[in-house]
């Protein structure tokens, strides 16, 4: 039997970059074990930890998928649209689209982490 969901693992080039910033925007904290350099997780805050994995080659997902489907993105809950775009955007994430103002009753928007994963903000 499964007891819970230990991780969200994401795929990336630089483990510790990535993880910084999942740290700030979940307000957690980077844990690197200097003897498995290639994962580095964040811990600390409510919720599932996410781990950043090194992978030599790695090529972020697509948005719409087309060569490069998206596979998994992140959903988080928030208060302010708004507000939570222009943290994320300061700590190097990037719009891939502003769907609530696309189509009337969306309440999400999409972003790509600095490794280019794809993550959703919908307003709670």
């Amino acid at each position: 039997m499964i007891r819970k969901l230990q991780a969200v693992v994401l795929d990336c080039a630089d483990p510790v970059r990535l993880a910084e910033f999942y740290a700030e925007l979940l307000g957690g904290r980077v844990v690197v074990d200097p003897e498995e350099p290639e994962w580095v997780e964040v811990q600390g805050f409510e919720g599932t930890p996410v781990a950043c994995q090194r992978v030599e080659g790695y090529r972020p997902p697509e948005w719409p998928g087309q060569e490069r489907p998206q596979q998994l993105h992140l959903d988080f809950d928030v208060d302010d649209l708004d507000v939570e775009e222009k943290r994320a955007l300061a700590l190097g994430a990037t719009v891939l689209e502003r769907t609530d103002q696309l189509r009337p009753g969306v309440n999400w928007r999409v972003y790509a982490d600095p490794a280019g994963h794809p993550f959703c903000f919908c307003r709670h």
